[in-house]
């Protein structure tokens, strides 16, 4: 899915920061690195690999006026390298487990209701399948007594959302300026914000004015 709403930050580029004082060589090399995850799955097999796209696509819309956040590719990177989030809730599997079952699941649900994968189906058809997921209407044995209701909210909308504004195109977006270090913020009053932040733009009228601030920013 994407979206065609502008921008808030136009002009805005927070990989502008890379060599300014806004960053060190920690900073830049985990970034670096993030942006640098491979697009082909190390963890995910090739169904998963495909319905996880699918899902990704359904459930992140991104703007359309630049290259999308690899979102299914973060995931995999998430799942191959077994990175936790510290917690749990106890009805749900291992990060692993729950994907593995969560995607599969998916996919029997889909292939019961409309005779096809989830990847194949129409936005309107997966929306209503991820509707009942999100309502815990999903009863396939497939599921493996982990509850749909749960997984969505626990694992698909905290680790692709997560996925997403981990990434430098995301934080342009959103006009955020990366890690804070080892710069920092210094201006923490509402409405207040300090030279190396992005502008954000109030109205079309001023959108080429701020547009060129903006790609002062570094």
């Amino acid at each position: 899915m994407t979206s065609t709403t502008k921008t808030r930050y136009p002009g805005y580029d927070v990989l502008n920061k890379r060599g300014s004082p806004s960053w060190d060589a920690v900073t830049r090399k985990v970034v670096d690195d993030r942006m640098a995850t491979p697009v082909k799955p190390r963890f995910l097999d090739s169904d998963q690999w495909r319905t996880a796209l699918a899902l990704c696509a359904a459930i992140v819309a991104q703007p359309d006026d630049r290259p999308a956040v690899p979102v299914a590719a973060l995931l995999d990177r998430k799942l191959h390298e077994d990175s936790g989030d510290g917690y749990r809730n106890a009805r749900l599997p291992r990060l692993r487990d729950a994907w593995r079952i969560g995607l599969a699941a998916l996919d029997t649900e889909s292939q019961n209701a409309h005779g096809d994968d989830f990847a194949a189906l129409s936005p309107t058809q997966q929306n209503m399948l991820l509707q009942r997921m999100q309502e815990g209407q999903m009863h396939e044995d497939a599921w493996q007594d982990m509850p749909p209701e749960l997984f969505f909210s626990d694992r698909v909308l905290a680790d692709l959302y997560g996925a997403y504004y981990s990434h430098p195109s995301a934080w342009s977006e959103i006009g955020f300026g990366g890690p804070a270090n080892p710069r920092g913020y210094v201006r923490m009053v509402a409405d207040r914000r300090d030279p190396w932040e992005a502008i954000e733009a109030t109205s079309a009228d001023d959108e080429e004015h701020v547009r060129q601030a903006n790609a002062h920013v570094r």
